[in-house]
């Protein structure tokens, strides 16, 4: 911890924090004699194990550091760990308060000013994401949206069980490949309600990059409005907290551009149909007993609903 904050001899208050799938999260202080700070550590599961798709806990970090000297709301990343610490990998970050649960942002009168502006303001730090120059973003795995769809088709592949209506979402996703698109930009890859703090008066800091990636920026933009990420507010499409249109115009505003909304519903339906990838390869996890936690469970039960959301997508009732 001496290592870490200047002026701590110990820890206190250590607690791991639900939620997180992929990485744990643990909230402690860092005490001294002069010294009590809150502080958040994020650390690979049991210390060592990543993610095949995540950037790295430590790119992670760099990530972090570089998007709050962009101005983009951030906690301050104050370590990262190193072996000797003997802990694994991961990072500590300074503690933002505020709420990540998206049913609580999305229902509880304590956000309902937050939500008004919640939508344009997502719009504005996503451009501010998409203008970092590449030539500072450290080396970051190359997807646009023809490799992501190949990727995607071969994870499907692997499931036991095939699915009329992703077959048919591929199929369309295919047939709408965005012929010229945008110049290749920082892509946070997981901007979505869930990996934001909120607190009444907004948006407090953006969580969560360990699978961006250099692609398409407007792939960020659909993401956020996967029916998923709603958390029940299915009348409004981004987050459940707002609009489309808001969504641009917060883009447009913060210098990302004019964006057509059919580019937003293309990566909203691969956003869709990714998730229900994953959701169905969970099924699979849960029958070989490779992974049969009640979590896992939950998530795999919602394969049936991505293939709703997606049928919603590309063949809505007129």
């Amino acid at each position: 911890m001496r290592r870490a904050v200047a002026g701590a001899d110990g820890i206190a208050n250590l607690r791991r924090l639900s939620g997180g799938a992929s990485q744990e999260t643990w909230a402690f202080e860092a005490v001294g004699p002069k010294l009590s700070q809150r502080l958040i550590l994020r650390r690979a599961p049991g210390g060592d194990r990543q993610h095949e798709a995540a950037a790295g806990l430590e790119t992670e970090a760099r990530l972090m550091d570089l998007a709050g000297k962009a101005g983009i709301p951030e906690p301050p990343v104050i370590y990262v760990l190193r072996p000797e610490d003997g802990i694994g990998r991961g990072f500590i970050v300074g503690f933002v308060d505020g709420e990540t649960l998206g049913r609580k942002i999305v229902r509880d009168a304590a956000f309902a000013d937050a939500r008004k502006g919640l939508a344009f303001r997502c719009g504005e730090v996503l451009a501010a994401i998409h203008a970092i120059p590449l030539d500072q973003v450290p080396p970051l795995r190359h997807a646009d949206a023809a490799t992501r769809l190949d990727e995607l088709h071969k994870r499907y592949r692997l499931s036991e069980r095939p699915r009329p209506v992703f077959a048919l979402a591929f199929e369309w996703l295919r047939q709408r490949l965005p012929k010229e698109p945008p110049a290749p930009r920082l892509v946070h890859g997981d901007f979505r309600n869930g990996n934001l703090i909120i607190g009444p008066d907004g948006l407090r800091a953006v969580l969560d990059w360990e699978i961006a990636h250099i692609g398409d920026p407007i792939e960020d933009l659909g993401w956020l409005c996967v029916g998923p990420w709603r958390f029940g507010g299915i009348d409004n499409p981004v987050g459940g907290f707002g609009t489309v249109d808001q969504l641009l115009a917060g883009y447009e505003a913060g210098g990302g551009g004019r964006i057509d909304p059919e580019q937003v519903r293309f990566w909203e339906v691969l956003g869709s149909l990714s998730w229900g990838v994953s959701c169905a390869a969970m099924i699979q996890a849960i029958r070989s007993g490779v992974d049969r936690t009640a979590e896992r469970a939950m998530i795999a039960r919602r394969a049936s609903e991505n293939e709703i959301d997606l049928l919603n997508l590309i063949a809505p009732r007129s």
